[in-house]
């Protein structure tokens, strides 16, 4: 495989993982529709920084030692898990039902830095992103190339895919906006994005390093 037929085939593949529906998904998508566009784009921000770090991390074999250290993985493990069921549960027990009502701020806050906050500490405290880019990005690797730098390039490609999907969510929120920030909507999107996080806080307390 040429470095050119690489690039291609990763790109194709990061476009197809970053629309699949997941917490970061529904992150930026109930920000963008049940608040200021701003903040689904701090939030989205926050998510892409996370991924550089675990791409960054995985460059360097620092995602091997999580992946080889029960106590670290762990560790990181359930402050994700715990993280996320926080996340849920307020989004659950007190869902907003009016665009500027801040009590069930499961973006962060009221501020896009806050959303950015956010978004990232839901990536940087899940191991498995971790080690889903060190299963992922080495098999894409060509001969020839010097791999860490690399790694790193697939990991940016992978987030700059990701930003463009954010980019088209939060774009198409604000077009059918009207529809969508009524108080009965947005209470419903609170509690499903509520659910998501929920459940994918269980999934992560449950995870294996393999």
């Amino acid at each position: 495989m040429t470095v050119t037929q690489s690039l291609l085939a990763f790109s194709l593949a990061a476009a197809l993982l970053a629309a699949t529906p997941g917490v970061d998904t529904a992150l930026v998508l109930r920000t963008a529709i049940a608040g200021d566009p701003r903040r689904a784009a701090g939030a989205a921000l926050g998510i892409a920084a996370g991924c550089l770090i675990w791409g960054g991390a995985v460059a360097l074999g620092l995602a091997a030692l999580i992946t080889t250290s029960t106590l670290l993985f762990d560790a990181l493990r359930w402050i994700g898990a715990l993280y996320l069921g926080w996340l849920g549960v307020r989004l659950l027990l007190a869902p907003r039902r009016a665009e500027a009502d801040p009590g069930a701020a499961g973006d962060g806050g009221g501020t896009p830095g806050a959303a950015f906050a956010a978004g990232f500490l839901t990536n940087l405290l899940n191991p498995k992103v971790g080690i889903f880019y060190l299963t992922l990005l080495p098999q894409f690797v060509p001969a020839g190339v010097q791999v860490a730098s690399f790694i790193f390039l697939l990991a940016t490609i992978h987030v700059l895919m990701s930003l463009l999907w954010f980019a088209l969510l939060i774009a198409l929120a604000r077009r059918i906006a009207p529809v969508l920030r009524r108080p009965a909507v947005i209470a419903g999107l609170d509690r499903l994005t509520g659910l998501v996080f929920v459940g994918f806080g269980v999934r992560l307390a449950v995870a294996q390093p393999g």
